[in-house]
């Protein structure tokens, strides 16, 4: 599936995600509205059945429902699916350039969640043989319990690759740092 994804493609028994050309999927956890309107000061968006939380402020919003954001210049709205897991990586000049700041997973509370992080070298074709790492994060939301763990498909070779993340809970702001080795782990909060 593409990065970028029409509503329909997640929430095909929804109408009114399936009439909206106005705003889309940034895979399955981001929900993006874009602002094309000259001057305007507001956004309004749908979000489809679930919790939601504005990327910017992290105020939780109950789906089902337009919500009107204000926007400016620098804003554009951006909702959060309840379990998500969103990484980031300290910015980087070229694929291939070391980087020794940890990577950041941002675990969006409210409901279980689940993502597979791929990482394959940037530069050779060892993707094509499916030699890269898989790394799978689960969050369960009743426990309050992330597990780390290796996530290779069938067949793929999972190169273990020792790393530091910064695990930050969401809304609540909770902040954790664990180093994974490539052997399943679970941290609580």
């Amino acid at each position: 599936m593409p990065l970028m994804r029409a509503m329909w493609l997640h929430y095909p028994d929804d109408a009114r995600a399936r009439a909206l050309g106005t705003q889309f999927m940034w895979g399955r956890d981001l929900l993006v509205a874009p602002v094309f309107t000259k001057g305007g000061t507001s956004r309004d968006v749908y979000l489809p059945k679930g919790d939601w939380y504005d990327w910017w402020t992290n105020a939780k919003s109950a789906g089902g429902a337009n919500v009107t954001r204000a926007v400016d210049l620098a804003t554009m709205p951006i909702y959060v699916r309840a379990g998500a897991i969103i990484p980031f990586d300290p910015v980087r000049q070229y694929t291939s350039q070391p980087v020794t700041e940890a990577t950041t997973l941002r675990i969006y509370g409210g409901t279980d969640g689940d993502y597979t992080l791929y990482e394959d070298d940037g530069i050779s074709q060892d993707y094509l043989e499916m030699k890269a790492t898989w790394t799978r994060i689960t969050w369960n939301d009743r426990t309050k319990q992330l597990t780390i763990e290796p996530g290779a498909p069938k067949g793929a070779t999972n190169v273990v690759r020792k790393r530091v993340f910064r695990l930050m809970l969401l809304p609540e702001g909770a902040v954790k740092e664990v180093t994974y080795a490539g052997v399943r782990m679970q941290v609580r909060f």
